[in-house]
């Protein structure tokens, strides 16, 4: 089978991770673990990052940062996965569901706007697939109300908006290194701290509720339990293997936007046609190829497709089950407005595979069996 997905390496991975065994220490924070954040701040101009056990994690302690109290309310995306929305009900908040836009899969900032009361304490944005949300209509209606915007950036390492790299924008910005993400660890995350504001709390949560950072930079003689935190620190193993791919992300990324518009353009006389629909990249936003999808007339055509290339040896799937309409989100929370394209738009949505290293004659075979199917 050609798999969906096939976790990025660059070659440099067992050597980082035997330097860190060597190193004595792989518990969290360590030299690993540092080279990764600072990474980070350097290439996106953040403010502060911390490195976490997943993208679930970062999105806990953005949660743990709004302070969320009793009757507030959340408003998100029903298309997104469970994380985004397990973060928030966790700490006791009232999930407002909104509709998403037919051409990005994203929230419907409109939708947004109608949602608001007076309880809304945090919007989330969830940037599938890579590509924006409108972040500058979001940011505008938040900005006169104090609610503060969180962006699920899971999908959208290295993806930009009027360029600036998603996750810097909100509050706070939360990324994946899943396996199946365009750079991973296996299992780990990551958080922007865009509002300085935030660091210190975040740094505590981030050390079990301790000021242990504080401690380390020598600000204090010993470190003590201060307030809420876990266990968020990902292991120095996880770390250096994400570090090569860090250094390697331009070319990564280089490498998955070709092989995303080799679909694309082969695709495109299928689109014409009106057969399939291809993705839509608004002016604005830099995506970095983290799925490429197609879009079939009906579910049971998209079930048919499916089918047929499982009998080509090309492995595809749906994506996300409407949040709203799942058993939790019945129970945490509520659609605002109508349902007009969530349901609709993914029940028609295939994900064909991509990943790095991905040959061009892959990306032919599983465009010419397309073809093969519309006749």
């Amino acid at each position: 089978m050609i798999p969906l997905n096939r976790p990025t390496r660059t070659g440099k991975e067992i050597d980082y991770i035997r330097q860190a065994i060597e190193s004595g220490s792989l518990q969290g924070g360590g030299r690993f673990t540092q080279k990764c954040m600072e990474w980070m701040e350097k290439k996106f101009s953040a403010s502060k990052v911390l490195l976490t056990s997943s993208g679930t994690a970062a999105l806990d302690m953005a949660a743990y940062l709004c302070s969320i109290q009793p009757g507030d309310e959340v408003i998100l995306p029903s298309f997104t996965f469970s994380s985004t929305a397990v973060a928030f009900a966790r700490v006791g908040a009232k999930l407002v569901f909104v509709d998403i836009c037919p051409e990005t899969m994203n929230c419907d900032a409109d939708a947004i706007e109608k949602a608001l009361t007076v309880k809304t304490k945090v919007i989330v944005v969830m940037h599938y697939a890579g590509v924006a949300c409108d972040m500058e209509k979001v940011m505008c209606l938040a900005k006169d109300r104090g609610i503060l915007i969180v962006e699920d950036a899971a999908h959208g390492f290295m993806s930009t908006y009027k360029g600036r790299y998603l996750g810097t924008i909100g509050h706070f910005g939360c990324y994946s290194f899943h396996d199946t993400k365009n750079y991973t660890m296996g299992e780990g995350g990551a958080l922007v701290i865009n509002d300085r504001n935030f660091i210190e709390r975040a740094e505590i949560l981030w050390e079990k509720g301790t000021n242990r950072s504080k401690f380390i930079r020598g600000m204090v003689d010993k470190y003590t339990w201060v307030d809420m935190g876990d266990s968020y620190l990902p292991s120095e193993l996880n770390a250096a293997f994400l570090i090569p791919q860090l250094e390697k992300a331009d070319l990564i990324f280089r490498d998955r936007l070709e092989s995303w518009d080799r679909y694309f353009d082969r695709l495109k006389e299928l689109m014409l046609r009106g057969d399939i629909q291809l993705p839509s990249i608004p002016e604005d936003c830099g995506h970095n190829a983290h799925i490429f999808y197609i879009k079939t007339g009906t579910c049971e055509h998209r079930d048919r497709l499916m089918d047929f290339l499982k009998a080509k040896g090309i492995c595809t799937a749906f994506h996300y089950l409407p949040l709203h309409k799942s058993p939790a989100g019945l129970k945490y929370g509520r659609f605002a407005g109508e349902d007009h394209f969530t349901s609709f738009e993914s029940e028609r949505l295939l994900r064909l595979p991509i990943y790095y290293g991905m040959e061009s004659k892959t990306i032919d075979y599983i465009v010419k069996a397309i073809f093969q199917f519309y006749g």
